[in-house]
């Protein structure tokens, strides 16, 4: 049990003291000229001590030009020194960096200036000014205030002190430095061990630890269920629906409506239609329809779920849908972004149900070329539920039903990714790990989720309704762009450097990038991932070309394009059970049709930063789950020997992934007895400093599973060879 202590007074001197809480006041009064007695007054200062150190803070701050003295004896910020507010993303060492919207490079923030600034929250944070010979350096700051939390809610384990009195909840996350000092009275039935959800109340300037008070108990950390909850917790993922957003759910009228279909809507229910999913999936949002037209063409009918139908603006199931902007997948659960009455039910496009659709309808050729197009409500009926294991079945040989209509889409889907990877689309065909769980979902056993035809099938009609829809709205007759406000998947060109490095690498696998122009980058980097696939390097080189690449985003700004997809236009639109953003596209798409004018872009593009974040919490949080998962897994293994492909290479150890289970451990390298070594950052390897032994990127070793530490989600291997 740890043995600190708890420290009620800072370990700064009393110099500074109200240097911070000097420059809140001041930015929450950026117009006035405030004089020192209005200051202490502020600040709630009556001592001659406190009075006398406010004096030289003033001082201070004065020498430092952080503010400035307006008229005499009366101060203000300093207008030409900059003050930002930005996002605080703490590292696993203590220091951080600060991501302000607009700024090209992040803010840099020493460990000791981050003032109590927590992951994630919304900061002000004072740019200290570039002296010109550093120019080139990345900028640097501190912290002034916390303008908003990101969260109050936070998990970790609590640890009771011998004494009783206290305890401390010390963080899950990392890149949280600090731990909660806990009260006896806020104990709340925590027992040491437990894993808890702590509530932030107070963090005074003269302590070194947050106050907090146990809300909630989850129990004993190894446990699956816990870990999951914790990890939603961890990342400010709703873990359940408020009971009036479940409520407002139940109540909606979700009978289909024979008069609303014969208003509003092309009747499509007499057309094949199925859908194509995966076999656990319950919210079948997308469906595909197809029939033969009298002039030998195809009709193509591309339905998605109407969502918006349902969940109108100004309700509370908007507001949530909002809040959420994204279902959530761990490993033992999907946390959706709609009720169930809404995801599972009347939206999903479940067999032998009438349901409500958006659809694209295109005419197209045997060469798949579209000669006609049409978008509006439609009404549709699902005729079968496939998943994609019985349509790999039928489009590798096997009958089964509507075997020519499958047949049919996966021909003409092979030729709209053939166009798509001649148009210079990369493709990542990454093998997904996935894992078979037992009734108290903990894990018994690995699988692969590899993508074959049935999924490409899919996959290309999708991208194309995302596609024509985005060129539909953005663009007049001619194909000219027409200013339309829309909401876009933007993905920009790769980072050069990272290419340039990614190039170095691979050569000494015998592989080669083009890097002339941006066409001769994706042909070559489609032939590395085609030439690398069943090779030992696979994973590993799949895994840093696909960190070359940009991170895709929403916004209604289009000036980049799909570089990934090779498209000029691209928005996500076939989703809408499981993405806000999608319902966006929706109620733009339908605005327009109706003859709507162009809306502004402030209000959507605010929705579509703030989708941007909610995904990446989403992924975070998935990750998690599945780095979890992996060391529960690996538990039975320890002690055993494997081999394994080296990852990653740090100052601190290698990184080995086992290729059977794709679990990746860690090797420290003060573990490693046979050398002293040191690490090689330019050449990716770590090597002995006596022998010369060299071990780096993509190398194949020997290894024993030595620890599973479940509470930090990591593997601890020991390196045999």
């Amino acid at each position: 049990m740890s043995k600190r202590k708890f420290n009620s007074k800072n370990k700064r001197s009393t110099s500074g003291k109200f240097n911070q809480k000097i420059l809140e006041v001041l930015l929450k009064n950026p117009n006035k000229s405030l004089n020192y007695k209005q200051i202490a007054s502020a600040l709630n200062i009556t001592n001659i001590i406190d009075r006398e150190i406010l004096i030289k803070d003033l001082q201070a701050l004065l020498a430092d030009k952080k503010i400035k003295e307006s008229d005499r004896g009366k101060f203000k910020v300093n207008a030409d020194q900059h003050y930002l507010m930005g996002t605080i993303d703490i590292t696993q060492s203590g220091s951080a960096y600060v991501i302000v919207d607009g700024l090209e490079q992040d803010i840099y923030i020493p460990k000791n200036k981050k003032k109590n600034a927590l992951q994630g929250d919304v900061v002000r944070v004072y740019l200290y000014p570039q002296k010109p010979k550093k120019s080139n350096h990345r900028p640097e700051g501190e912290i002034i205030d916390v303008v908003k939390r990101f969260r109050t809610l936070y998990t970790g384990i609590f640890e009771k002190q011998p004494s009783g009195k206290y305890g401390f909840v010390v963080m899950d996350n990392r890149a949280l430095h600090v731990d909660f000092y806990i009260p006896k009275d806020k104990f709340n039935g925590a027992e040491s061990g437990d894993k808890v959800v702590v509530e932030l109340k107070d963090w005074p300037e003269d302590t070194d630890s947050p106050f907090g008070e146990i809300v909630e108990v989850l129990g004993r950390p190894d446990e699956t269920s816990v870990e999951m909850h914790a990890i939603l917790l961890e990342y400010n993922l709703p873990v359940s629906f408020p009971e009036e957003v479940e409520r407002e759910a139940q109540e909606l009228d979700v009978e289909i409506d024979e008069e609303e279909i014969r208003r509003n809507r092309r009747d499509m229910r007499d057309v094949v239609t199925f859908t194509i999913d995966p076999k656990d999936a319950k919210d079948f949002d997308d469906a595909l329809s197809i029939r033969k037209l009298e002039n030998g063409n195809w009709e193509i009918g591309i339905h998605i779920a109407d969502v918006t139908h349902y969940v109108r603006p100004g309700t509370l199931l908007e507001q949530e849908a909002y809040h959420r902007a994204t279902s959530v997948y761990l490993v033992d659960r999907v946390v959706p972004m709609l009720p169930e009455n809404l995801s599972n039910l009347a939206c999903s496009l479940r067999p032998d149900e009438d349901k409500y659709t958006f659809s694209a309808v295109f005419e197209m050729d045997d060469k798949a070329k579209i000669l006609n197009q049409w978008y509006g409500k439609t009404a549709i009926r699902s005729n079968r539920r496939f998943t994609y294991e019985e349509a790999q079945e039928i489009i590798e040989g096997a009958e089964g039903d509507f075997k020519e209509e499958i047949l049919t889409l996966d021909r003409l889907a092979k030729i709209l990714r053939s166009d798509r990877m001649k148009a210079g689309a990369i493709t990542f065909d990454k093998m997904e790990v996935k894992f078979e769980l037992d009734e108290n979902d903990n894990p018994i056993g690995t699988y692969f989720k590899i993508s074959k035809d049935a999924n490409h099938l899919i996959e290309e009609f999708m991208l194309l309704c995302n596609r024509k829809v985005s060129e539909f709205v953005s663009t007049d007759k001619n194909k000219k762009p027409n200013n339309n406000t829309f909401v876009y998947r933007v993905h920009d060109d790769p980072d050069p450097d990272k290419l340039q490095d990614l190039k170095l690498f691979i050569k000494q696998f015998g592989y080669s990038l083009d890097l002339r122009d941006r066409m001769s980058v994706t042909r070559s980097m489609n032939q590395l991932l085609a030439d690398v696939k069943g090779k030992p390097e696979e994973n590993l080189i799949e895994t840093l070309t696909v960190r070359t690449m940009s991170k895709a985003k929403y916004s209604t700004e289009n000036d980049v394009g799909h570089y990934g997809l090779a498209f000029q236009y691209y928005s996500h639109f076939t989703s809408p059970i499981r993405r806000y953003p999608d319902m966006m596209a929706h109620r733009l798409l339908q605005h327009y049709l109706e003859g709507g004018k162009s809306p502004a872009a402030a209000p959507l593009e605010e929705k579509c930063i703030h989708s941007s974040a909610r995904e990446k919490l989403a992924t975070e949080a998935e990750r998690d789950s599945i780095k979890f998962m992996q060391v529960k897994y690996m538990e039975q293994f320890v002690g055993e020997e494997f081999y394994g492909f080296i990852t990653g290479v740090q100052e601190y150890g290698i990184f080995v992934e086992i290729p059977e289970t794709r679990c990746e451990g860690m090797i420290r390298l003060r573990n490693m007895e046979e050398d002293s070594f040191y690490f090689d950052e330019k050449n990716y390897a770590i090597v002995g400093r006596k022998t010369g032994i060299t071990y780096q990127l993509g190398d194949k070793v020997m290894i024993r599973v030595a620890k599973a530490d479940l509470r930090n989600k990591q593997l601890d291997f020991e390196l045999l060879g």
